[in-house]
């Protein structure tokens, strides 16, 4: 079987504020923009943030005692897009995506019957938001960590806003999404839907 243009896909966003809800978050609203874009290339999609779920600080696929980490990476195992998405804080990654690259990276113990990381397959995309620089600093540290831990990156696999030095313009308070966001998230969106759908039935050899 092969994959079409129509083939329907399915993604999940993970974003990564600090903050849980219902305060409002830029991450929030630029993981929303991007689900959105890739409805546009027929994949559905759901947003998860993961300050609402006690996620568990380690590296193991399940920590027991409550740990909320079992049920997501359900999620993202029965998905064929991951989307993290992250302020930037101090120039880097937020810890709390930090925690979730901690916990995706047990994937690396775990294979299906022919050696293969369960993760291969599924393809990831960033979306990063914050003032001043970075965005390509984190970007850089997560595409690395994704890539050990089995996901494949399409071209432009991260849509970003950063803003003004020095200034406290926040991404939620634009009054409309800048020409070249919009832009770079469909460019992500459509790269993404149409890598995960050549995956879907082309997948990686045995290891």
């Amino acid at each position: 079987m092969e994959a079409t243009e129509n083939t329907p896909l399915r993604a999940v966003a993970l974003v990564c504020t600090l903050s849980p809800s219902p305060k409002k978050s830029s991450s929030q609203l630029l993981a929303e923009q991007t689900v959105e874009a890739l409805s546009g290339h027929g994949v559905s999609g759901k947003v998860i943030r993961i300050a609402d779920h006690d996620v568990r600080t380690g590296v193991a696929v399940d920590l027991g005692d409550g740990d909320a980490w079992p049920e997501i990476r359900e999620t993202i195992l029965g998905t064929d897009i991951l989307i993290l998405s992250t302020p930037i804080w101090l120039g880097h990654p937020s810890s709390v995506v930090q925690r979730v690259m901690e916990r995706l990276n047990a994937e690396i113990g775990e294979s299906d019957e022919e050696g293969r990381m369960l993760t291969y397959g599924k393809v990831a995309a960033l979306c990063v938001v914050g003032n001043e620089d970075g965005a390509h600093h984190v970007s850089a540290e997560l595409f690395q960590g994704l890539n050990d831990c089995g996901f494949t990156l399409p071209a432009n696999a991260v849509t970003y806003w950063v803003g003004e030095a020095m200034q406290r313009t926040d991404y939620q308070d634009l009054d409309k999404t800048p020409d070249k966001t919009a832009a770079t998230t469909a460019t992500l969106a459509a790269n993404t839907a149409h890598l995960a759908r050549r995956l879907k039935y082309a997948a990686y050899p045995p290891s």
